[in-house]
Parts: structure tokens; sequence; C-alpha cells
């Protein structure tokens, strides 16, 4: 039987305009939005979205269409992450993960306004990285979707002799993290806001990375949208190019159906060989902790899966 996975709506938000599918859970019921935003404005137009203009004249729809197309392109906090920071000079494609927007608590607004310049880097495709001077020399592991950012945390700080670079569009999450960063004195953790695809492909230099981790990706249960799954073999032709000779990909679903797609991919490509001996799944090591919601998936039932496969 399968199980319901650990995060059923993805972990990560990304470029609104370029997802059109409704991902809400099975049995996710609409919410209606509030009658104004924070600021006393309509919810559309606090959030950047596009507004009703039905029984609007025409001067006065274009005026709220190209104020809600601003506030998409405006960083919400002054100095930290954009809110578009790859902008349109990279293509529109199927992406595999789906906007989300949520409140920011005051305490995560002041962690992404005072730690955003030291710790935070907008992913805008238009520079290459130089990761031994962003992380003093030490070797570096990317992180692709850390939600609100507990496990990461926990990584850094049980090997500080590694850096993470940890990659997500949820600006809560992004805001979470480095405070998590700051309170334990955390130096060996970069937030990086934007697409993981354009990281990879424009401002990663090759055999860059030391390791690769993808925790509960969005599993896209639906047929039609196994498309917008990341572990694709395009996916892994990337990510053999920027990882290490030896270095590691691993990944972590409880989705069944992905687990078995991730190993058959994984498998047939000729950069990866699996380090579990057997060919198939492998325990789930020290290093990755139980998270708490990983834990109330085992609790119902949830079989979590871990593939590790290291650059050939």
């Amino acid at each position: 039987m399968v199980s319901e996975p650990l995060n059923p709506s993805p972990a990560t938000p990304g470029d609104a305009a370029a997802e059109t599918d409704s991902t809400l859970p099975t049995g996710t019921p609409p919410t209606a939005p509030p009658a104004t935003g924070t600021d006393g404005t309509p919810p559309a137009e606090a959030e950047g979205a596009a507004p009703s203009t039905a029984g609007i004249p025409d001067d006065l729809r274009a005026a709220a269409l190209d104020r809600a197309r601003r506030l998409r392109q405006e960083p919400r906090f002054p100095g930290g992450p954009a809110a578009d920071p790859a902008g349109s000079h990279h293509e529109r494609r199927i992406r595999s993960f789906q906007p989300r927007r949520s409140r920011v608590t005051p305490g995560q607004q002041d962690a992404l306004e005072r730690l955003w310049p030291k710790w935070g880097l907008d992913i805008d495709g238009l520079r290459v990285l130089d990761l031994p001077e962003l992380f003093d020399g030490l070797p570096v592991v990317l992180e692709i979707g850390f939600g609100m950012g507990e496990a990461t945390a926990q990584m850094a700080a049980d090997d500080p002799g590694t850096g993470i670079l940890a990659v997500d569009v949820h600006t809560p999450g992004q805001g979470n993290l480095l405070g998590l960063a700051d309170r334990n004195g955390l130096s060996n953790i970069r937030v990086a806001n934007g697409d993981a695809i354009i990281l990879l492909r424009e401002m990663l230099t090759p055999d860059s990375l030391d390791g690769l981790r993808v925790y509960f990706p969005d599993p896209w249960p639906k047929s039609r949208h196994h498309k917008r799954r990341l572990i694709q073999p395009e996916f892994l032709d990337l990510v053999a190019q920027r990882l290490k000779p030896g270095a590691v990909l691993h990944c972590a679903t409880d989705w069944e159906p992905y687990a078995e797609q991730m190993l058959e991919v994984l498998s047939a490509h000729p950069g990866f060989e699996n380090t579990a001996a057997d060919g198939g799944y492998a325990p789930r090591p020290a290093f990755r902790p139980l998270t708490r919601f990983e834990g109330q998936g085992l609790d119902k039932g949830h079989v979590v899966h871990d593939l590790l496969f290291a650059r050939s």
C-alpha cells in the first residue's frame, strides 16, 4: 500500500508564472483569503498576485496589473532574498517546485534583514560562484530543498568541517535557517534563493561539489505531473558534471513510486554507482537527522527509502 508523502505539496516555492497546475493534496479544502493583507491592501495585491479586475475600467485595470507585476519582482524585505532572482533572462520551463507564500514571523524577518547580506545569495545565473572563497576553503555539499532548515542546521552542527550550500525559495524557511545558524554559531551554512537548476548549470564549475542532498522532494504523485519530478536523467547529467569523482548524491523519499523511479533512473545512469552492495536502497546514514515530520510519517506506517549513489 502506498503511503501519503511526508510533503505532498512541495517544500519550496519558485516561479509562480511557470506553474499552472493545482497541487493541493487530495482532500485539502481551499481556504478563503482574508479580507485584507497585513498592510490593509487586498490579499492578492498584498502577496504580489494579480488582483481581480472584474468590473474595473480599463485604465484602472492596467494600473492594478502593473502594480501586481512590480510587487512580484520586488523583494519582500529590503536587502533580503529577491522575489525573482533569475528574472526573465533564463528560459521558461517545467519546474520541479511549486510556489508557496506563507507568513514570515518577526524572528524570521529579523534574520533575513540582518543575515542575508552575510550568508545569503540570490541565484541570478549571471555569475560563477567561487565556493572555496564562499566557504573559507571547506568542502561543499549542496542541499536542494531544506524546508524550515532544522535538519540542515543539525547536519552543519554535527560536521563543522563541511560547508552546506542550502537552496530553497520558501522565504520563511530561509529566515528560519539563517536564524538557526546565527543562534548556534554555524558559520558553515550559506542560503541560496532561487532555482537549483540555474545554480548548477550557470553558477557552479565542473567538479566543484563534494556531495548533493535531495531529501523528500515533491513526489508529484499524479501521472500527469511526473514530468515535474526533480530526479530525471537530464538532471543527473548536470549533477554528474558538478560533483567531484566519488562524491555522493543522497536522495531520500517516503513516496514508494518515486523511490522506485529514483532507483531505476540512478541505476541506469553511467555517471553514478550505487553504494549499496545489493544494488538497492541504503540504510539511513547516521548523518541524516530523523526530522519531526519524518518521525510522524513513520508512526503512520510510511516507509522511507535512502539512495546513495557515488559519481563514477
